[in-house]
């Protein structure tokens, strides 16, 4: 079984710990259990650590991580290659090899410049989280606050979404507020993401989509990957399982459509694995999806939903 994971944490660890090899440096996700599963496509985010950036600025920290990105890819060319064009997955897989499709986590790092926009597309940027936990030049995150969570993309959002949607990069609306989704929603003439949010009507995060999101998403050609931390699938989780996951599948299949569902698992940025462990735990989640979905259905929710997106906005 073809297999995308949308969002992962693991080249930000590697960053922190210089020592690490994504090749084997274990915690959740590393690429030799990415071949033991037989996984085809890892988005691969460089997450705009808060510390970070009050140590470098944003922009630096960019530049640095994107350094890490790029030797690690060197480092492990005979299991790894980047994802440029949607065709390169087709390649790389021919050749026994995993392809890396490198992310942004905030678009922090934009500042206002819309250039930069440009610069991190030449340099293999294929999606942009718009937000984190805080504003930015773009727009506003998700909130607890009603009137917050309304808030959506500044003029320079709009311009940067337009931008986005000419090169072939992927709008991202993890961590997003409400508002932003919905003008994304307006404004984009791509499909777009949630790389790694589930469903609020089951867990009353922030970070989660409401039904109207999830169905909007589905009508705009989108997908939204199911995060396995805890605290997005039930409310004060702190250990994540399969049934749960299943819960957030069978829900948001139901409220999207079986076309605009994926994986985006978020490891090595959430705390606990818990039943799954590691990246190794998707093979208990096909598992327990060859129990409820036919064959196809699989396909698409593990494999061909995120690649039809990749393929209309990567081209």
């Amino acid at each position: 079984m073809k297999l995308i994971d949308m969002h992962c944490d693991s080249m930000g660890e590697v960053f922190l710990h210089p020592e690490q090899n994504i090749l084997n440096k274990g915690g959740h996700l590393d690429l030799e259990m990415i071949e033991k599963v037989g996984g085809t496509v890892q988005f691969f985010a460089l997450f705009m650590y808060r510390d970070c950036i009050e140590k470098y600025g944003a922009y630096d920290l960019f530049h640095r991580m994107y350094d890490t990105y790029v030797k690690q890819m060197e480092l492990n060319r005979e299991h790894v290659l980047p994802v440029l064009k949607a065709e390169d997955i087709e390649k790389n897989e021919k050749a026994g090899k995993i392809s890396s499709l490198l992310t942004v986590e905030d678009g922090v790092f934009l500042d206002g410049h819309i250039e930069r926009v440009d610069e991190a597309y030449e340099k293999g940027v294929r999606l942009i989280t718009l937000l984190w936990n805080f504003e930015n030049s773009l727009g506003y995150p998700s909130s607890d606050d009603p009137e917050e969570h309304m808030r959506g993309l500044k003029p320079f959002g709009i311009e940067a979404v337009e931008r986005m949607n000419d090169l072939g990069i992927i709008v991202d609306l993890s961590h997003s507020s409400e508002g932003v989704f919905y003008d994304v929603a307006k404004y984009s003439k791509k499909p777009f993401i949630a790389s790694h949010s589930c469903a609020r009507a089951l867990c009353g995060h922030r970070r989660n989509l409401t039904d109207g999101q999830l169905k909007t998403l589905g009508e705009k050609g989108g997908v939204a990957g199911i995060n396995f931390y805890g605290c997005f699938l039930e409310d004060d989780c702190d250990y994540p399982t399969v049934d749960l996951i299943m819960k957030h599948m069978r829900y948001m299949t139901d409220k999207a459509g079986i076309e605009s569902v994926g994986f985006g698992s978020d490891f090595d940025g959430i705390e606990s694995a818990g039943e799954l462990e590691n990246y190794l735990g998707f093979k208990k989640i096909i598992a327990a999806m060859e129990k409820e979905y036919t064959d196809d259905e699989i396909d698409k929710i593990c494999y061909s939903n995120a690649m039809r997106v990749i393929k209309e906005v990567i081209g």
